[in-house]
C-alpha cells in the first residue's frame, strides 16, 4: 500500500484530519504531557494521529504491528499510555495478519490504558477464529471522526523540552530503553538535517523505506517541516519483486529516495537495473543508512540508478534520531564512505586513554552538545541513566555506545560472493573465552556447498583486509537472526555463544527471525 501525503498547509485535507483527531483525543481526555500510543504500519492515519497528539501537547510512540505482545508490551507500558491508536490488522508479502487478539492482549497488560480507536485498516470482517467479545470496548476510527467533524486546529503552547516522543532502544539484551526526545530539540535537528545538509523544500517529493518501529519514520514524517510531499508506503520492499519501490519512485516523481544498504545490495544480487525499467529522471538524491553501503553498492547505484544521484549513506541512532555522519549537497562523494559529519555534529574517534585519533579505530564520541540528545530516559527523569549510559566512559563527553570493532569489512568481502547470500561474524574471544574464535556463519545460495566457497574467501579476506581478519571457523546456518528492523543480531548472538541463556540474551519478540538462533544455541551447548 502506498500512499503520498502533501505537506500541511493551511486548509488542506491533513490539516482538517489532524484537528478532527485532536478533538477527538481531547475528547477521551488527552492533555499535555498524557501519552498516545499506536500499533500501526506507516499510513495517513498514523501520521495524523501522532500530529494530532503533538497538537495537545501529549506524548507519542509507536509500533510496528509486525511486533510481537511481548516487545510492544515491553515498550508500551513502561511510558503508561492513556490511548492506543491500533489497526485490525496488516498486510504484508501479499498475505493478511490478523492483529486483534494482540490488541486484546495489550489492552489487558497495559492497565493505564483508557481507550483503544481501531483503524479497520485491512477491511472486511473480524476472522472468524477471532473471540467475538474481543472489540468490546473499542472505538471505531472512522465513527469517531465522523462524530467530531468541525474542530479549529489548535495548538497547546509546549516548552522547548516538552517531551515530543519517545523511541525505545532495540530491546534485543533486556528491556528496551524508553529514549524521550523533546519539541524543541528534535525539530531543530531535523529542520538542520532536511532543509540544509539535505537541501529539502516544497518542490520535493520525500520518501524513506521505512516502519513505524523505526526512527527513520520520524524523520520522514518530518519531510513535512520542509514544505516536502512526503511519500508512505506500507508493505515489504520485495513483494511482488525488488522492483516495488523503484516503481513507487517513478509513480510518484520522488526526488529524494530513502532506503537501507541491504536492500541495493539485494537489488544489485538479483540484477536488478531500476534506471533501465523506470522513469527516475525526478530522482536527485539516494539515502541509505541501517548498515554500512559496500563500494560495490556505491558502484551499482552510480551505474543503475544514475551518476547524477547524489549517494547519502548516513549514520546516526535511535538515540539522537539524527545522523551522526551524513553527506552534504556540496560534498563530494567517495565509494565506501560517508560524506561528512552532520551539521551541529561534533565529532571524534577517542583512543583508551581518551586522546582524539585519526586513521585509527576508536571510539566515536561527541564533544559539544548536539540539538536531538534525548532529555532522559523514561524510567529515570534526572538524566542519571542516561549519563551512565553515554558519559560514564568520558567525563563531559558523549560516547557512543556499540560494537567496538566494525564487522563491515567482513560482510563487504564475504558478501561480495555470489555463492554467499548473507553472513554473520563474531569474535568470541570478545565475549570473555580466552579460548575464543573468530567465527564466520555463512548463508550459501543453493547448490553452493562450504567446501567450494571457504579456500577462496580465506584467500580474499587475508589480501584485502588482513590475517587477522580471517575467520577460525566458518559454518554454514540456513539464516542470520535480524531485529524486527532487519539488522544482524551481533550482540544476542555473541552473548548466547558466550554461555548467556538464550532468553536472557535476547527477546525473539523482537526478531524478524527467531527460530534463526536454533543453530548458535546449539553450537553453545555442544
Amino acid at each position: 500500500m502506498k500512499v503520498p501525503v502533501s505537506h500541511a498547509a493551511p486548509g488542506t485535507k491533513l490539516d482538517d484530519m489532524t484537528s478532527v483527531s485532536g478533538r477527538l483525543l481531547s475528547a477521551l481526555g488527552v492533555t499535555k504531557g498524557d501519552r498516545v500510543v499506536a500499533l500501526a504500519p506507516n499510513c495517513p492515519q498514523t501520521l495524523i494521529a501522532f500530529l494530532a497528539a503533538a497538537s495537545l501537547g501529549a506524548v507519542w510512540s509507536s509500533c510496528s504491528p509486525d511486533f510481537g505482545v511481548r516487545a510492544i508490551s515491553d515498550r508500551f507500558a513502561q511510558i503508561e499510555p492513556k490511548v492506543l491508536v491500533a489497526v485490525n490488522g496488516y498486510v504484508y508479502n501479499g498475505r493478511s495478519f490478523d492483529t486483534m487478539t494482540t490488541v486484546a492482549e495489550l489492552r489487558e497488560q497495559i492497565p493505564s490504558l483508557e481507550a483503544t480507536i481501531l483503524v479497520d485498516y485491512v477491511g472486511g470482517d473480524t476472522p472468524s477464529d477471532t473471540p467475538s467479545d474481543i472489540l468490546g470496548g473499542t472505538l471505531d476510527w472512522d465513527a469517531q471522526l465522523a462524530a467530531n467533524t468541525g474542530a479549529e486546529l489548535a495548538f497547546e503552547p509546549v516548552e522547548f523540552a516538552h517531551p515530543l516522543w519517545v523511541l525505545y532502544s532495540s530491546g534485543t539484551t533486556g528491556l528496551p530503553k524508553g529514549i524521550v526526545h523533546g519539541h524543541g530539540g528534535i525539530t531543530v535537528e531535523h529542520l538542520k538535517a532536511l532543509a540544509l545538509q539535505s537541501d529539502l523544500g516544497p518542490s520535493d517529493r520525500f520518501f524513506w523505506f521505512t516502519t513505524t518501529g523505526w526512527m527513520m519514520w520520524n524523520l520522514l514524517i518530518s519531510g513535512l517541516l520542509t514544505g516536502s510531499t512526503i511519500v508512505l508506503f506500507d508493505g515489504s520492499p520485495g513483494h511482488p519483486d525488488l522492483n516495488v519501490l523503484w516503481r513507487l519512485a517513478e509513480q510518484h516523481r520522488v526526488t529524494y529516495f530513502g532506503t537501507s544498504a541491504p536492500y541495493s545490495q539485494s537489488c544489485l544480487k538479483a540484477g536488478i537495473k531500476p534506471a533501465e525499467r523506470y522513469d527516475l529522471t525526478a530522482l536527485r538524491v539516494l539515502g541509505s543508512t541501517g548498515a554500512p553501503l559496500s563500494v560495490e553498492g556505491f558502484r551499482w547505484i552510480a551505474d543503475e540508478v544514475g551518476k547524477s544521484v547524489q549517494i547519502c549513506s548516513v549514520s546516526g541512532g535511535t538515540d539522537v534520531c539524527a545522523a551522526f555522519v551524513a553527506a552534504s549537497p556540496d560534498r563530494r562523494v567517495w565509494l565506501g564512505e560517508l560524506s561528512c559529519a552532520a551539521l551541529g555534529a561534533a565529532l571524534a574517534a577517542f583512543d583508551e586513554a581518551g586522546k582524539p585519533v585519526i586513521e585509527e579505530v576508536g571510539e566515536l564520541v561527541v564533544t559539544e552538545p548536539m540539538p536531538s540528545m534525548p532529555l532522559f530516559f523514561w524510567d529515570a527523569p534526572d538524566g542519571s541513566r542516561l549519563r551512565e549510559a553515554y558519559f560514564d566512559r568520558y567525563p563531559g563527553i558523549w560516547r557512543r555506545g556499540g560494537v567496538r570493532m566494525g564487522t563491515a569489512e567482513f560482510y563487504r568481502v564475504a558478501e561480495g560472493f555470489e555463492q554467499v547470500a548473507d553472513s554473520l561474524v563474531i569474535d568470541t574471544s570478545a565475549a570473555g573465552n580466552e579460548d575464543g574464535q573468530l567465527l564466520c556463519f555463512l548463508v550459501l545460495t543453493d547448490g553452493v556447498k562450504l567446501e567450494d566457497v571457504e579456500p577462496v574467501l580465506r584467500k580474499e579476506l587475508r589480501g584485502a583486509l588482513s590475517p587477522r581478519h580471517v575467520p577460525d571457523r566458518f559454518v554454514v546456518v540456513t539464516e542470520v537472526p535480524r531485529t524486527l528492523n532487519g539488522k544482524k543480531c551481533e550482540v544476542p548472538v555473541k552473548r548466547i555463544l558466550s554461555g548467556v541463556a538464550p532468553e536472557r540474551a535476547v527477546s525473539r519478540d523482537t526478531l524478524l527471525n527467531p527460530d534463526a538462533l536454533t543453530p548458535f544455541m546449539e553450537l553453545a551447548g555442544g
